[in-house]
């Protein structure tokens, strides 16, 4: 939500994330949006702890190399929209009185500071209006982020180290938001869940913006290091295995067919679904008790699905499973349900891979409606 420039010109859309670099850059053909160019580069344990950048030097290098091994049309721009990380992120919809819209920015601002549990100084605040979705209201709803400017810093300096300029710099569950919703807006609200390689990202929309944000360090590579421990088979046994089985042990119908690997893994996974699903209904049943200024119907006030995403989220068995235990209708979430298929040289990526890509989908789609 941090922008630099206001100009038009091409951007791409660049995913940091503790372990991997994701592309994505889309043109606009006539009113269609197409994906161009994607790609995703692995990085080195150590350059990026918890968000935080330890090494931007390194950083650098692998967003060079990742800029490089991109699939279709050549990135020919310098100018990009990157991802800040979740986990340092504060986000929460304030209302504010109707003033003349110049002097918004600072009536924000002084009602920031009773909201955000860090000074002001320390910290780089974006806001923006949210449109209702009925009702004219004699107030504005607004949606607030800060982040730390020391964790910011680092990755301006790490995109600039690597040739590249920051068009802006936004929350990775705006994106993925973006990329998920379609026309970004919902008569009601839904829950999206990112299964993350490090940890587990909720994030609530309704209307025309995000309401709520939590993480939790349950993940993918934390369901496969339990497997690890449970069965004691190498890291890499156990990420195929969590891939070929998921969670398929816990029907009767898997035990006739004398699934025992399959048992065994669903037995080792039992707590930490326990978990997962109690911190849901944790952070659901806030919500519910909190959202009280949303402007929706009545029928329309708690959250009616939920939409998965994320490498995580293609775990076997994971939907049904949250169904059962939230009451709720799970899908997979299509990250590219925004952009048209197109006619291009570029083999797109399927559904299941996109999963991975939503950020970076989102901030493409970003790039071409500051564009606009």
């Amino acid at each position: 939500m941090l922008e630099y420039f206001s100009v038009k010109r091409e951007i791409f859309g660049l995913d940091i994330s503790d372990f991997s670099l994701k592309i994505a850059q889309i043109k606009k053909r006539g009113e269609a949006l197409e994906l161009v160019s994607f790609g995703e580069t692995k990085m080195d344990p150590g350059i990026i702890k918890g968000g935080e950048i330890i090494d931007d030097n390194k950083l650098a290098r692998t967003i060079e190399t990742a800029v490089r091994q991109i699939k279709g049309e050549k990135i020919k721009t310098k100018y990009v929209i990157a991802s800040l990380p979740e986990e340092k992120a504060f986000l929460q919809v304030i209302q504010m009185p109707r003033v003349a819209e110049e002097d918004l920015g600072a009536a924000v601002i002084y009602e920031a500071e009773n909201y955000i549990p860090t000074p002001l100084k320390d910290v780089y605040l974006d806001f923006q209006i949210v449109k209702p979705v009925q009702n004219h209201l004699d107030h504005y709803d607004v949606l607030i982020a800060a982040l730390p400017k020391q964790t910011v810093d680092p990755y301006v300096s790490s995109l600039k180290l690597a040739g590249l300029e920051p068009f802006a710099l936004e929350i990775e569950s705006l994106s993925i938001a973006r990329a998920l919703i379609k026309n970004e807006m919902t008569t009601s609200p839904i829950l999206l869940i990112d299964f993350g390689a490090t940890r587990t990202s909720f994030i609530i929309f309704s209307g025309h913006a995000l309401r709520l944000t939590f993480s939790i360090s349950v993940s993918s590579n934390h369901f496969t290091e339990i497997i690890v421990k449970a069965m004691g088979i190498s890291r890499e046994k156990a990420e195929r295995l969590k891939v070929k089985h998921g969670l398929t042990g816990k029907t009767s119908s898997q035990k006739k067919r004398g699934g025992k690997e399959e048992r065994k893994i669903f037995e080792a996974l039992i707590p930490v679904l326990v978990d997962l699903t109690q911190q849901i209904k944790k952070h659901l049943e806030y919500y519910q008790t909190h959202s009280g200024h949303e402007h929706l119907s009545p029928e329309n006030k708690k959250v009616s699905k939920i939409i998965l995403c994320g490498g995580g989220s293609n775990l076997k068995g994971l939907p049904e499973l949250l169904s059962m235990e939230l009451k709720l209708p799970v899908e997979i979430g299509n990250p590219l349900t925004n952009i048209s298929p197109g006619e291009t040289k570029l083999k797109q990526l399927t559904n299941k891979e996109s999963l991975g890509y939503s950020t970076a989908l989102g901030l493409a789609i970003r790039a071409i409606k500051e564009n606009d």
